[in-house]
């Protein structure tokens, strides 16, 4: 199975090769650096979650086509094998499950946030409404001008096209499932 890394590159390739696009234009569309951009290309970067949510709006593509990997029929993941993507030094770990297919509309996503983790995330495509189920710990989810704490056994759905973040404001490391709906 091809790293996280080399996933991303060569979906980041196809979908600018795709659209026409130059690095250059991409890089100006998206406020990468085209060395960055390159780097990221060639596999040999390591992109942290706002540097591909900055890719994926300057394509105007769902986050997921920058993750998705190759389709098969049928398929087991497992967690342990997928590398995740990091934030907040590595604090924040975001594993893509289930990524978005121009058919299905959604992804799936696995997420742990170690105890005061914080990951600001933003505006998703417009009209994109994001799913969460806590599993373990607490979340403070903020998203347009409310704030929302969400424990384990508890399930909020909110816009996801808005600026939004979260932060882990437990003692315990938070596990969480996110759904991601793009219309």
């Amino acid at each position: 199975m091809d790293t996280m890394n080399m996933i991303v590159a060569k979906n980041i390739k196809r979908l600018r090769e795709e659209n026409k696009l130059s690095m250059d234009e991409l890089a100006k569309l998206s406020g990468v650096s085209k060395s960055m951009l390159a780097q990221i290309e060639r596999g040999e970067g390591n992109p942290t979650i706002s540097t591909l949510w900055k890719l994926s709006n300057g394509m105007k593509v769902p986050f997921d086509a920058l993750t998705v990997r190759p389709k098969v029929p049928y398929e087991i993941v497992k967690t342990s094998e997928i590398q995740p993507l990091l934030e907040d030094g590595g604090k924040v770990k975001n594993y893509s499950i289930f990524p978005d297919d121009e058919n299905r509309r959604f992804a799936v996503y696995y997420l742990e946030l170690e105890p005061g983790s914080y990951l600001q995330s933003e505006p998703h495509l417009r009209g994109t409404t994001e799913f969460i189920t806590i599993f373990c710990g607490t979340l403070e989810i903020e998203a347009g001008d409310k704030r929302f704490s969400v424990t384990k056994g508890e399930s909020i759905r909110f816009k996801g096209d808005t600026r939004h973040s979260y932060r882990n404001i437990g003692a315990e490391t938070t596990i969480l499932h996110m759904i991601l709906y793009n219309p």
